[in-house]
Parts: structure tokens; C-alpha cells; sequence
């Protein structure tokens, strides 16, 4: 995989990338360009969109709140969204938003809020965490940016799995197990598609915890001996399923 330059400052575009076209800007992205980073006509920076791969671009045209930029070549190609889903029982604003740029960082292909019984937020807001998403992938060096799905109730997820996704195994972290190293579950398992799923701070009901364990495709795994924030075990579930059956071996 060729490596990121961090040297230069990245911007995520929707619209398709092309050696040799020249693109209108958004407002606001032309502000973050021409006022807040102060660029003019000639710098150099780097675009991606999540289909394309990475680009070399420069400003073509600086006005005073429209920017055209010139995009000049591939620094990287596109590679595929990883097989692995992060579903969640959303937490408050702030956390929430910590927890999906990590999800992100830590190589997500998918981002899915789940409301559960003990849930606490009762809503979400898509389009931050989209721009959450986005902010992560830029900062990052990421170009295979998750999509933000639809919130789901849990009942529904766990009762259209088996026709939706039929191959996916779902890995649902729960402090009932009799093993403490998450280890001793995910070597067992065969390398295929996955979701995680981590439940809401007050943990996820006994009847939730009955209905899970009880569906042929979900995995039960526990995140060690200690009692983690959400945000925390998010962070920590990812990290070693990635490290075993992920994209980190």
C-alpha cells in the first residue's frame, strides 16, 4: 500500500476526481482554503472522494468566496473498504463523536447507530457524525471512507440478519463471558465478514443478552477483566479484532 504524505493538507470532494480537470469548490471549503489556510493561486494540496484514490491539486482560480482547483495527478490509488462494521448504542454528543472519528481511524467499513434498551441518547445526528467521518478520514491519510448507515433498533437488526447479510458474524461484546481475553474467543473463528457490535453504557439488557446469544451467527466475546466506557471498548473491541481476524495481520 503506498504510504500517506502528511505533508500536505488534504480535502475530501464529492465529485469525481480526473487528471487534468479543474472543479468549483464548495463555499465553505473554498473559505477553509483561501482564508483559513491562506492559500493562493499555485499551492499544492491533496483531494480525495472514497472512489477515485488520492490526487494532487493546486488553486487554478482564487475569487473572494469561489475557488477553483486544477487536479494534476494520482498520488495514491483507491483501495476497498474494509469487511468489518461498527454498530453502537449511540453516546452523548461529544463522546459520540470521539467514538466514530476512532472507529474511523481504527479501520471501520461501515458505521451503523443501534438503539438498544439502556441506550441514553434518543437520537443522532447523521450528518454530524458523516462530517465526523469525514474529518477523521482527511486527518488520517484514509481514502476508503465508511458510509453512515441508518439507526436500526436492535430487535430489528438481530431479526433481518439472516436475510440481510447471511455470511456476516456478528461479535457483540459482553462481560458475561467465562473468559476474560477476547483472544480465546476470535482465534476460534473463521476469517470472513464481521460486525462488532458495543452496547450502551448501562450494558445491554438480560433479555437482549438472551436474544443475542441465542442467534446461530453472533459471537459473544469479552474486552478483559476490567469495566470499560464505550467510547473505551470501542476503541479496544476494534483494535484486537482487527489485530486477529482484521486487516492488521
Amino acid at each position: 500500500m503506498h504510504r500517506a504524505d502528511f505533508r500536505l493538507q488534504r480535502l475530501f470532494l464529492r465529485m469525481p476526481l480526473n487528471v487534468g480537470s479543474r472543479l468549483e469548490v464548495t463555499r465553505d471549503q473554498a473559505n477553509y482554503l483561501l482564508n483559513v489556510l491562506r492559500m493562493q493561486s499555485g499551492d499544492v494540496f491533496l483531494v480525495f472522494n472514497g472512489h477515485d484514490g488520492e490526487w494532487r491539486a493546486s488553486i487554478a482560480e482564487a475569487g473572494r468566496r469561489a475557488c477553483v482547483i486544477s487536479i494534476d495527478e494520482q498520488t495514491r490509488p483507491q483501495y476497498p473498504l474494509s469487511d468489518l462494521h461498527y454498530l453502537f448504542a449511540p453516546l452523548k454528543m461529544a463522546r459520540l463523536d470521539y467514538m466514530v472519528q476512532k472507529a474511523v481511524e481504527m479501520g471501520a467499513g461501515a458505521i451503523r447507530p443501534v438503539f438498544t434498551r439502556h441506550t441514553q441518547a434518543g437520537r443522532v445526528n447523521l450528518e454530524r457524525m458523516e462530517a465526523n467521518v469525514v474529518e477523521a478520514a482527511e486527518q488520517c491519510g484514509i481514502l476508503a471512507v465508511p458510509p453512515v448507515r441508518e439507526p436500526v433498533d436492535l430487535k430489528h437488526l438481530i431479526d433481518v440478519w439472516p436475510g440481510a447479510e447471511p455470511e456476516r458474524r456478528l461479535l457483540f461484546c459482553d462481560e458475561g463471558e467465562e473468559t476474560q481475553n477476547p483472544l480465546d474467543v476470535l482465534r476460534d473463528l473463521e476469517p470472513g465478514p464481521l460486525a462488532v457490535l458495543i452496547g450502551p453504557e448501562g450494558g445491554f439488557s438480560e433479555e437482549e443478552r438472551i436474544v443475542l446469544r441465542s442467534r446461530p451467527f453472533v459471537t459473544p466475546i469479552p474486552l478483559g477483566p476490567r469495566i470499560l466506557r464505550a467510547d473505551t471498548a470501542a476503541v479496544a473491541a476494534l483494535a484486537v479484532i482487527q489485530a486477529t481476524l482484521g486487516d492488521w495481520r
